[in-house]
């Protein structure tokens, strides 16, 4: 079998997209399926091209077996709607150009930005193959949602194209059961549409001692850490907990955010503004680097902006959190939510409520038995979420097409 996988974001990028396609197409390599990706020059989130890269119209890579072909596109950092949406449309052009001369049985799309799904229909028509689109995120609902743009003819034209392919797609893979409903709500098939959500890849996550040099580096020894690693962006609402952390200066709590996004600068001027001392900033690292920084953590932050939309969502740093058994402070409801608590995993606060996540963090950090049952809890839940075992049923799946 040959598959086909459209993605603009790929490895060494280190973003939730990126790391779930690598992990599923090393699976499938894995399994004896002929996988070519076509992506960009690795660029996010600044809108750098990485060292050894050159934005240039066509390059060629493996990388465990997998075929990379890296395609040129507009670069422009992960902020600012329109530079981002050239980028976007860009890449859609430019990989639809190329696939026409790669030899394939299926094609893969996948979103959150649809129009790279747009290449992956293109490429299914002209190419007379079956696609399937990965729909990852709610776009365009998710501009509207962060405040990026108001509902105007842009956004009604882009839902309208959005509903376009999900109605070409063969078949539709979601991350989350609600995005499922959504789009069978939208008058959509739902026999067509599988769930295959995120996980964790157990080979590299895993519980660890703590980094005593790195805590001593932070200067943070005989400090409760806790974390948020990951994006920095509009939907993340960082500066909440940015303002949480300054009700508890006087304590021995520490919020230590690694990452980089399109509020990074913003959340640095508030720090330097309002001078709150207990948290650090870092920028984003490597995967491997990441699990010795998660290692130092008590807890693990989890945190959107409050809308219903977010309720639909399922941010993959659950899942590598709980492979690393920290329990887990979340402020997203929704299906997110049920999966932390089901696996008594952590604590649901509420959103931008910040009486609410001060209670639920003393609970967990004031009582060491609770702590014990959430890093059960976070075992039990990465287990079940294993990557490898996901990517098999997203293969089995695609077979079907």
């Amino acid at each position: 079998m040959r598959i086909l996988f459209l993605t603009d974001n790929f490895l060494p990028e280190v973003n939730a997209p990126a790391t779930r396609t690598y992990e599923h197409c090393k699976e499938w390599v894995k399994q004896g399926v002929d996988v070519t990706v076509i992506t960009c020059v690795p660029n996010f989130p600044k809108g750098k091209v990485f060292k050894g890269y050159e934005n240039k119209w066509k390059q060629t890579e493996y990388i465990d077996g997998i075929r990379v072909i890296r395609v040129w596109s507009f670069i422009a950092a992960n902020k600012g709607f329109l530079k981002r949406t050239l980028d976007f449309i860009s890449y859609s052009m430019t990989s639809f150009l190329a696939g026409l001369f790669i030899k394939t049985d299926l094609i893969v799309a996948t979103s959150p930005q649809f129009f790279t799904a747009l290449s992956g229909k293109a490429l299914g028509f002209f190419k007379g193959k079956p696609w399937v689109m990965e729909v990852r995120d709610l776009w365009p609902e998710s501009i509207k949602t962060v405040g990026a743009m108001k509902d105007n003819l842009v956004i009604r034209y882009l839902e309208y194209l959005e509903k376009k392919c999900y109605r070409s797609a063969h078949k539709i893979i979601t991350v989350t059961e609600s995005f499922k409903v959504e789009i069978i709500n939208k008058g959509i098939d739902g026999n067509k549409i599988a769930v295959v959500k995120n996980g964790a890849n157990l080979d590299l996550f895993q519980p660890k001692e703590k980094d005593q040099k790195l805590i001593k580096e932070l200067n943070l020894e005989g400090k409760i850490i806790l974390g948020y690693i990951g994006t920095h962006g509009m939907a993340h609402k960082l500066d909440f907990l940015m303002d949480c952390a300054k009700e508890l200066e006087d304590t021995n709590y520490h919020f230590l955010f690694i990452g980089s996004g399109a509020e990074k600068e913003n959340l640095l001027k508030k720090l330097e503004k309002e001078k709150i001392q207990n948290v650090t900033m870092l920028e984003s690292v490597s995967k491997e680097k990441i699990v010795k920084y998660l290692s130092i953590l008590d807890i693990s932050l989890i945190n959107l902006k409050k809308d219903d939309l977010f309720k639909t969502v399922i941010p993959s740093k659950i899942f590598e959190n709980a492979a690393m058994n920290i329990p887990i402070l979340i402020g997203v409801d929704g299906e997110s939510r049920s999966i932390v608590e089901d696996f008594k995993a952590g604590l649901y606060y509420e959103p931008e409520n910040k009486v609410d996540f001060l209670e639920k963090l003393s609970f967990i950090t004031n009582n060491s038995e609770n702590q014990k049952i959430y890093s059960i809890g976070g075992e039990n839940l990465s287990k079940y979420y294993d990557r490898k075992r996901l990517a098999s049923q997203m293969l089995e799946f695609l077979r079907e097409c």
